[in-house]
């Protein structure tokens, strides 16, 4: 019998959801025991090559590369799971929503006191992902099915709502987990 598929992904944020998970700790022998990790950063994989049961966001929706990865894993996976206040509600990417976009990039290309300015112009590389005007938490992109608060989410929540939702259980977290006084 197959084990059940996790994919993560990483949008616009800071990877702290990811080192949670990461600080599952002697706990991660056990998680590669009862699912495949189909789709992550942490195993460089890249592409969906099956269904996943699970799929875990940490980050907000900064550019239309993370809105198409975002769309992508919601396409793919059973359970949704914003991990961390980036994907919650935009928090530290998101405060640039207060200035506009474009003000923004000349901060930090042309007129920002560290920036060296001999051709000061914003990059255009059609290489690079194109920046939305504001950014988004996932749930405003796509259905989302469970929130897992923090910034980051601690690695005991990760963990009993991974264990609950393999089990078919709804994540009921207790109060220790989710404080943060």
């Amino acid at each position: 019998m197959s084990k059940p598929k996790v994919a993560t992904v990483f949008l616009a944020g800071c990877f702290g959801c990811h080192m949670s998970l990461l600080d599952i700790d002697e706990r991660l022998g056990r998680l590669a025991e009862i699912v495949d990790l189909a789709k992550s950063p942490l195993t460089d994989i890249k592409v969906f090559a099956e269904r996943c049961r699970i799929g875990l966001i940490e980050g907000s929706c900064a550019n239309e590369e993370n809105v198409h990865l975002l769309r992508m894993l919601r396409a793919n996976c059973d359970i949704l799971v914003s991990v961390g206040e980036c994907a919650i509600q935009g928090d530290i990417p998101s405060l640039r929503n207060t200035i506009p976009l474009r003000e923004c990039l000349e901060e930090a290309y042309c007129d920002g006191p560290s920036v060296y300015k001999p051709s000061a112009r914003i990059p255009d590389d059609p290489e690079l992902p194109l920046l939305l005007n504001r950014v988004t938490p996932c749930h405003e992109v796509v259905k989302v099915d469970w929130f897992l608060p923090g910034c980051p989410a601690r690695a005991d929540a990760i963990w009993s709502a991974l264990v609950a939702l393999l089990n078919d259980k709804p994540i009921r977290l207790p109060y220790d987990l989710l404080k943060y006084d």
